[in-house]
């Protein structure tokens, strides 16, 4: 069977939100520690975790969820060609060359750009085009990100060859139900693989970070009124955004109502954009998280729970189907993630063919109607 095209998915030219999967070579635990062995590589999860949070600041594309495990990493991002379109030419030149710096201080972190490094790109017109693709091209993000774990792990190793095996895997995510689904299945992965028992625990995933957020802000709100109570001149004001552990990922709530339609982009430095993906409040996003995540723990697939998350009445999916969707959310779809009858009005970009929709697929959401 031939590997599906990538471009017939996706194009940097248009928002998209992208599921991606990359797998090491023979499902090795190169970023782990295997059963039985005395090798530990689980400081190559602190990698992968540094470089989406690095890229996060540069690239015109947001992070909505991420997870790294020992033999494979998640993301969910949405590419934002808007974004680049609210650049000059010279922001342009500056974000890449921050991404692939000419220069670099002694521990490798990538040294502002000069004037001459800048001209060098902005002073053509047919470069700075080409780098305004690349920073809203996910295939891009994903080349970079990938080729610099393995580089780094294989002159750790001392070795050569495949770090990664083939390519990335990418499935464009084309409504709210499969968004939501997805990143809850992104961010389930620690508890799911028997990495850890509770979202806290979930080292190295977005789930993480956001509930770090949240305590840091509460942490946060208590030191004011604290302050407040003793009339103190030099209290702590309201913490600031770039410092939060969620500061690079996208908002949750898109905040249709009170929200300015357009790119916002971001002013914290951190990230792209202050656009959210999902029409819940974060709270309300964590907290159908951790009920999806005592769900998945207690292994019961057909177990139905009495209670249930407002959010999935709204969206019309049962119980059932919807921790079917979190558990095997990679399973259910290979091409495109979306209902059924959404996928079936898709046409690839470059050929106008349908895409493949699983009959495991087609029957599940058969339930819920």
């Amino acid at each position: 069977m031939t590997r599906s095209n990538r471009g017939d998915k996706l194009d940097p030219r248009e928002v998209q939100i992208v599921h991606t999967i990359s797998r090491t070579t023979r499902a090795c635990y190169l970023m782990g520690c295997a059963p039985g062995s005395d090798k530990n590589y689980d400081h190559r999860k602190e990698w992968v975790d540094e470089l989406i949070q690095r890229f996060a600041a540069q690239f015109a594309i947001d992070v909505l969820s991420f997870s790294v495990l020992s033999t494979h990493h998640h993301q969910l991002l949405r590419s934002r060609p808007d974004i680049v379109q609210t650049w000059d030419d010279t922001e342009v030149a500056r974000r890449w060359l921050m991404i692939c710096p000419k220069r670099k201080d002694n521990d490798g972190n990538a040294l502002p750009p000069s004037e001459p490094e800048l001209d060098t790109i902005r002073n053509c017109p047919t470069r700075v085009e080409e780098l305004r693709l690349r920073l809203s091209d996910v295939s891009w993000w994903m080349r970079l990100l990938n080729q610099r774990i393995a580089q780094r792990a294989n002159r750790e190793d001392d070795a050569g060859g495949r770090f990664f095996e083939d390519r990335f895997k990418g499935i464009p995510v084309i409504d709210e139900e499969s968004v939501l689904a997805c990143a809850v299945y992104v961010d389930l992965n620690w508890i799911r693989a028997c990495m850890a028992e509770t979202l806290e625990m979930s080292d190295h995933t977005s789930a993480q970070r956001r509930i770090a957020a949240v305590e840091s802000e509460e942490q946060a709100t208590q030191a004011d009124e604290t302050a407040a109570e003793a009339d103190a001149d030099d209290a702590a004001s309201t913490q600031d955004p770039e410092s939060l552990p969620d500061s690079f990922l996208a908002p949750i709530d898109l905040g249709e109502a009170i929200t300015l339609p357009g790119p916002l982009p971001s002013g914290n430095g951190a990230r792209c954009s202050d656009k959210g993906f999902l029409s819940m409040s974060g709270l309300e996003y964590l907290e159908l998280l951790d009920w999806s995540a005592r769900q998945v723990r207690n292994g019961k697939p057909g177990r139905t729970p009495e209670d249930m998350p407002p959010i999935l009445l709204r969206l019309g999916l049962s119980p059932t189907v919807w921790l079917k969707l979190v558990a095997d959310f990679d399973d259910l779809f290979t091409t495109m993630a979306g209902l059924p009858e959404n996928i079936d009005q898709q046409r690839g970009k470059q050929t106008g063919r349908p895409f493949h929709v699983r009959k495991q697929t087609r029957e599940l959401f058969s339930q819920a109607a």
